[in-house]
C-alpha cells in the first residue's frame, strides 16, 4: 500500500507474515558511522530527521557499525521522536578488535542477551522490532540462536526475529524454531543469485519477506568508487573497468526513462516483489532524499524486460566482499 506524505508517495509493505508494516525503501544507517569515509553526527541525525519526517519508519544497523556508535546516533535522533514511529532493524554478534576489524562471531544466548542490553542502552529503547544475527555462527546451531530471541520476544524485548545472510537450509532449519520476519541480504542489479540459489523460493514458501541491501551496489550506482571501496573485489582493477561498462549501459536505460541511475536501481529492486524492501545506505539529507525520490519510479513491463536485456549480455566481475568475508556468508555455501 501506498500513503502520501508532504507530497511524497511512501510506499508500505510489511517484512514477512511474522513481521511489521514497514515503508520501503528503508534507511540503512552503516554509513553514519564512518563505513565509507569521515562522517558528521550532526550530518547523519538531519540525515534520519529527513527521512522520519518524509514518512519513512524502517532504519536499519548493527550493534558493531562504528562499536556502537551508530546506535548512540540514532538514539540521539530518535530522543525527541515517538518510538512507536519507528521500527529499529538490529543486527547483532560480530565481534571486533581494537582497530575495528571482524574477528570472529558470538551467537550464544548469553552473547545475545548481553548484546541486547547493550543496543538497547545505546539507542534510549526499550524494545527493537526486528532482531538478527548478522551472519550464522559457525559453532551455534541456528535452532539455539533463535531459539534465544525468541525468549526475548516473549519478554517483550524484541517484536520479531530476522536472519541475515543465511543459506535456503539455514533458513527452513531457523523456521521450524520460531516465525522469521525477514531475510536482511544483498540484492540489487548486479547480485541476483538469490533468484537461483534457492533462497529467494524458500524466503516465498515461508511467508518470509526479503530486507534487501547494496541497491546501489556500495556506491557503483552512484559512480562512488573510492575511499574504502577499494577493498571489494568489484572496485578493483579490471573488475572495476568491466562492471563499469555495465553501470554505462544500464544508465542509458535511465537516461532514456527520464530518472538517474540510483533511482532506477532502487526501484528495481522494489519491483520484484511486495515481499522486498529496499535497505539505502545514506548518510546525508541529499542522499536520503535521492533515495525517496524512487518512489516516483514506475517500471514497467517493457522497462524491466529492457534492463534484463542489458544484463543478459555480460556478468559482474568480482565478489562482493573479499575472500575472507566471504567465506563467512552462510548464503554463498
Amino acid at each position: 500500500m501506498t500513503i502520501e506524505n508532504n507530497s511524497q508517495t511512501i510506499d508500505h509493505r510489511r517484512l514477512g507474515t511474522a513481521g511489521p508494516i514497514a515503508t520501503s525503501p528503508g534507511l540503512g544507517a552503516m554509513s553514519m558511522s564512518g563505513a565509507y569515509g569521515p562522517t558528521s553526527d550532526a550530518e547523519g541525525i538531519a540525515a534520519i530527521h529527513t527521512y522520519l519526517d518524509a514518512g519513512g519508519t524502517l532504519i536499519d544497523t548493527g550493534d558493531f557499525y562504528g562499536a556502537g556508535h551508530n546506535e548512540m546516533l540514532i538514539g540521539r535522533a530518535l530522543s525527541q521522536r515517538s518510538r512507536d514511529d519507528v521500527i529499529l532493524s538490529v543486527k547483532f554478534g560480530a565481534v571486533l578488535s581494537p582497530d575495528g576489524s571482524f574477528i570472529g562471531f558470538d551467537s550464544r544466548p548469553d552473547a545475545i542477551r548481553n548484546s541486547l542490553a547493550y543496543s538497547l542502552r545505546r539507542l534510549g529503547a526499550d524494545h527493537v522490532d526486528v532482531y538478527r544475527p548478522a551472519r550464522l555462527d559457525p559453532n551455534i546451531p541456528i535452532e539455539e540462536t533463535v531459539g534465544a530471541i525468541a525468549e526475548l520476544v516473549e519478554a517483550g524485548y524484541v517484536r520479531s526475529i530476522g536472519l541475515s545472510e543465511v543459506s535456503a537450509e539455514t533458513i527452513r532449519r531457523a523456521a521450524t524454531v520460531a516465525p522469521i520476519s525477514d531475510l536482511q541480504i544483498e540484492y540489487s542489479l548486479l547480485t541476483r543469485s538469490i533468484e537461483s540459489n534457492g533462497i529467494l523460493a524458500a524466503c516465498r514458501e515461508l511467508g518470509i519477506g526479503i530486507t534487501a541491501y547494496g541497491a546501489l551496489a556500495k556506491g557503483l550506482f552512484a559512480g562512488k568508487t573510492g575511499g574504502n571501496r577499494a577493498m571489494f573485489p568489484r572496485f578493483q582493477g579490471e573488475n572495476l573497468e568491466h562492471n563499469e561498462t555495465i553501470i554505462s549501459a544500464l544508465g542509458s536505460v535511465a537516461s532514456a526513462k527520464g530518472v538517474t541511475l540510483p533511482q532506477l536501481a532502487i526501484a528495481w529492486v522494489a519491483a520484484q516483489g511486495e515481499d522486498i524492501v529496499p535497505v539505502v545506505g545514506s548518510r546525508t539529507v541529499q542522499q536520503v532524499r535521492a533515495t525517496l525520490s524512487s518512489t516516483e519510479v514506475e517500471l514497467s513491463s517493457v522497462d524491466l524486460a529492457e534492463i534484463d536485456e542489458v544484463l543478459s549480455r555480460t556478468e559482474v566481475r568480482g565478489d562482493r566482499y573479499p575472500s575472507a568475508l566471504m567465506a563467512q556468508l552462510d548464503s554463498e555455501r
